[in-house]
């Protein structure tokens, strides 16, 4: 597909994919990253008009083929936020990386930003300390649980395997528990892996 697909997030920012784009993600990349990356414009026009369940489950089922790959061998960095653009042309990332290109999708999908938290939590099989996106359909829902680890999507009370710490979107930070949105910490958004990534999308890749 070609040009004009805007895509935008949460903080003031606007990516336009377009052939420029398309080409530069194949020449830094290769033809396959491209391919993936309309595969992705593909994907969130054709779930325009579909209900927010069929949203969270294709979206989730689309990132979850990318490979699982830490932060120090995939970039050398102890930790890095990818971009989506990123994250699907080197076909790797890890939990942050998945949890980031679904919550900006589904925001693109029209979904309600507040009803979307990027959620830090403790896995315990094994113990680790992991990332996973939740969706509320109301402040005191019970949220789904959008992960790379069980690509089930589940309620948080069937995930008996992760322990919630803390929440957040571009928003705001929230204490996380597992029913209910939890108490708000702060207003806004200042964690600077964050900040760093929504400034590389507002550069448009």
């Amino acid at each position: 597909m070609s040009g004009g697909f805007a895509l935008s997030y949460v903080l003031p920012t606007n990516i336009i994919f377009t052939e420029e784009l398309f080409s530069i993600v194949q020449s830094r990349y290769n033809p396959q990253a491209e391919g993936r990356v309309r595969d992705w414009q593909s994907l969130i026009n054709t779930l325009q008009d579909d209900s927010t369940n069929d949203q969270l489950y294709e979206v989730n089922r689309f990132f979850n083929r990318v490979a699982f790959v830490d932060d120090k061998t995939h970039w050398g960095k102890n930790d890095y936020w990818a971009t989506p653009i990123e994250f699907l042309a080197t076909n790797k990332g890890d939990c942050e990386d998945f949890t980031i290109a679904k919550y900006f999708s589904l925001i693109e999908l029209g979904v309600p930003a507040q009803k979307l938290r990027l959620m830090y939590v403790t896995a315990t099989r094994p113990r680790q300390a992991h990332m996973v996106l939740a969706y509320y359909e109301t402040p005191k829902s019970v949220p789904l649980v959008l992960d790379n680890i069980n690509k089930r999507i589940l309620p948080a009370t069937q995930r008996r395997d992760l322990i919630p710490i803390y929440s957040f979107n571009g928003d705001g930070l929230w204490h996380a528990k597992s029913q209910g949105q939890g108490r708000r910490l702060q207003s806004g958004n200042n964690n600077s892996l964050f900040v760093d990534l929504t400034k590389r999308m507002k550069q448009g890749f």
